[in-house]
Order: C-alpha cells, then sequence, then structure tokens
C-alpha cells in the first residue's frame, strides 16, 4: 500500500498542548466495523459499551524521565533523549543538535534546576543525533537514578514544552497510566492515559476482566513511514513481557465468550505477537511485528486507541484492524466534531 493513503488533514489547533483536569472526562468515538457506524460519547461512559466477561488488556509500562539538557563548553545548549544504558555504563541518546558536536568532547549534563550535574564525553555520533555518552564515574550505576535528578517527561515533539520544572512535575504524573508499575518505556502508551482509578472500579463490578501485558515503548513509536510503500517501512523492536497468571486471565475470558479488547496499538502487538492460535502464551522478548491492513488478527477483537499521526505505524495498525476507509472516516468525523488530537487528546472505541 502506497503510504500516502496514510494521510487527513488536522488544524493545528487539534492538536492536544495539555491534558483535560479529569483523565476520564476525554471524548470517546466509538466506531463499529460491522455496520460503519459512528457515534460520541465520554471515555467515563466505557463500560456502556462492555459486557461482563469482556476483557480490557492493559500495558502497564512506566514512563521514564528521559528528556534531558545539556551544554557544550561554548555554552551552547543540547536536548537528550535517553535511550537504554549498556552494562558497562555508556549511555544511548539521541542529542539534538548534534552537527557540531565531536566525538571526544565533554559536555555538562544539568539537573532540573538548569544547573550543573555532571559531565559526560561523547564516544561515538552516528545518524540522526544517535549518540554514546559515557557520564562522569559518580553517576554511572543507574541511569534511572540519574534520570529521576536530571530529567522530564518524554513529551512527543508536538507538545511544546520549555524546561519549566512546575510544568515537568505535572507533565510527569499526567503522562503516566494509573496503572504503571514497570520502568522502561520512553513513550506513554496513550490509549491507557484516560482510566481512572474509579473507572476501573466500577468496570470490574460489572464483571469486566482486567490483564496485563508490559512493552517497554520506545523513541522509534515517533518515526514516520518515510518509504513510498508501507512495507518497506523497518519498523522498531520492542521488549514484552506477559506472564502466566495474565495469559490464563485472557484464555479463560476467551473461552468464555468474552472478547479480548487491547488498550493500544503497543498491547495489540503484544498479543498478535504472543497468540498460538485461538490462545495466547506467557513468555517475554522483543516483537518488531508490523501490522499493515491485509494483515489477519487472531487474538484482539476490539481495540482502545488515541487518534495517530499521518504516514504513522500506528495510524497503518488501526487502518489494518478496522479498514482504511472507515478510519479515514472516523478520523474526518473527528476533525468535523473538535476531538482533541495525540497523545493528550482523545480516544477511539473500535468495536
Amino acid at each position: 500500500m502506497r503510504t500516502d493513503r496514510l494521510t487527513y488533514d488536522l488544524p493545528p489547533e487539534l492538536i492536544a498542548q495539555k491534558p483535560l483536569s479529569v483523565r476520564s472526562d476525554s471524548r470517546l468515538l466509538v466506531l463499529d466495523r460491522s455496520t460503519g457506524g459512528i457515534s460520541d460519547s465520554r471515555f467515563s461512559r466505557l463500560g456502556d459499551f462492555l459486557l461482563p466477561d469482556d476483557c480490557l488488556v492493559l500495558n502497564d509500562t512506566k514512563v521514564v524521565p528521559a528528556r534531558f539538557f545539556a551544554r557544550r563548553r561554548s555554552g551552547a545548549a543540547l536536548e537528550g533523549l535517553f535511550l537504554e544504558q549498556s552494562p558497562d555504563g555508556v549511555w544511548t541518546v539521541y542529542l539534538k543538535p548534534a552537527r557540531k558536536v565531536k566525538p571526544g568532547e565533554q559536555i555538562c549534563i544539568e539537573d532540573r534546576q538548569q544547573g550543573h550535574f555532571c559531565d559526560a564525553v561523547l564516544l561515538e555520533k552516528g545518524d540522526s543525533g544517535k549518540c554514546r555518552l559515557r557520564l562522569a564515574a559518580a553517576a554511572r550505576p543507574d541511569a534511572h537514578t540519574v534520570l529521576e535528578n536530571i530529567g522530564f517527561p518524554p513529551l512527543p515533539p508536538y507538545i511544546k514544552r520549555d524546561k519549566d520544572p512546575v510544568r515537568a512535575a505535572e507533565d510527569g504524573e499526567r503522562y503516566q497510566t494509573v496503572y504503571a508499575e514497570k520502568t522502561g518505556a520512553v513513550a506513554a502508551p496513550t490509549a491507557g492515559l484516560h482510566f481512572t482509578e474509579p473507572l476501573i472500579e466500577k468496570l470490574k463490578q460489572a464483571g469486566v476482566r482486567f490483564a496485563f501485558i508490559t512493552l517497554h515503548v520506545g523513541a522509534g513509536t515517533f518515526k514516520p513511514i518515510a518509504t513510498d510503500e508501507v512495507e518497506a517501512h523497518q519498523i522498531h523492536s520492542e521488549a514484552y513481557h506477559i506472564d502466566e497468571a495474565n495469559a490464563d486471565v485472557i484464555n479463560t475470558a476467551r473461552g468464555q465468550g468474552g472478547r479480548i479488547i487491547a488498550v493500544g496499538t503497543t498491547v495489540t502487538r503484544v498479543l498478535e505477537t504472543v497468540g498460538q492460535g485461538d490462545r495466547v502464551e506467557a513468555g517475554r522478548g522483543a516483537t518488531d511485528l508490523f501490522i499493515t491492513p491485509g494483515y489477519r488478527f487472531r487474538i484482539v477483537e476490539a481495540m482502545i486507541t488515541n487518534f495517530h499521526l499521518p504516514r504513522s505505524t500506528l495510524l497503518a495498525l488501526v487502518a489494518a484492524f478496522a479498514g482504511l476507509e472507515l478510519i479515514k472516516r472516523a478520523y474526518q468525523h473527528a476533525v468535523e466534531n473538535r476531538y482533541r488530537f495525540y497523545s493528550y487528546g482523545d480516544a477511539m472505541l473500535i468495536l
């Protein structure tokens, strides 16, 4: 399929720059694949569309405060995004602007108050600003501990933020699901941002089952499809884990006639990766499953998702699930009715 079919027109003012004061006040577009029907609701009324024994599967990854700031010796400002730490303490990061920074150069890492935290040496510079840094010895042992001192929420680039620590604290809470538990993501599983603890309890009381998987969302989730044909794109790989207890919840729900409802594209990728026939198998690994139109789904029967960027792998996935023309019609409805788009935006339930 040609990538230019994964496009739509979006007025910039519909890109949500901050979350609503109450998570579940988000709007919910309900799309019925069997009839093509589109209706408008609120996320707080999600239970209106679910049945006892339905199983919501959520991603319990926890976002690392992976965005940080630094300065060159000249005083020039740098911005970084932490990706991973090797066993010998070397960080892999995206650094911008990286064009003039040279291997062997020492830079100053700032804390949240824009003061000096530690020095680091640029060891290697790759394509697109991907670099390897060695931090001063005192800061090496645990990257996540360091990031708690220097890091800001790794909001996507279409959400404009400066280095305000107060706003960073607010984003640190809201760019995280209420059930986040396992640290490792550099982007939030945004379909889950709409859930509140009272809503989860209400759904449980109504007989809806909950299961959890872990997929640590990587920076590759923001990478647009740059190839002319969708299938020629090289998708990123992400680490996942599903344990025996949660696999049993999902398989029991299926066996008793409940629908498996993926909360987000990350959950969808994991469930379709670990699906064997009509069951899921517990395990851990990395998935590079690229779901595009024409894919035959084995496990996921309904999906909760946010609205995604044009020419993205995420839009390709939801188009595979609901059909490209139906998804484009739903997006047009969302634009015309002034829904809020992207990470801090509204949600869609595809039945």
